[in-house]
């Protein structure tokens, strides 16, 4: 598993966020940024969105089935929210 935080994407705001994650080869931005889909147009985007609903990570933990098969089905410029 690649980890963003090592390589200071910690510091990117959600639209430059996006655009690196593009340009790294990303197919999918896992987030629990709820708003994010209407403070950027993600229509165009080249990664697939999915939404947790919850940051609670205990209640996150009971959900990796349904955080997965999101993830596999989401599409290019698409969000996909899991109910958490």
């Amino acid at each position: 598993m690649d980890r963003c935080a090592d390589r200071g994407w910690e510091l990117l705001e959600n639209g430059s966020l996006i655009r690196k994650a593009e340009e790294e080869g990303y197919d999918v931005m896992v987030t629990t940024d709820q708003n994010m889909r209407y403070q950027q147009d993600l229509t165009g985007s080249n990664l697939g969105f999915v939404v947790l609903m919850s940051t609670a990570l205990p209640r996150v933990r009971h959900q990796t089935t349904e955080i997965r098969a999101a993830i596999e089905e989401v599409r290019p410029g698409q969000v996909r929210e899991v109910p958490i």
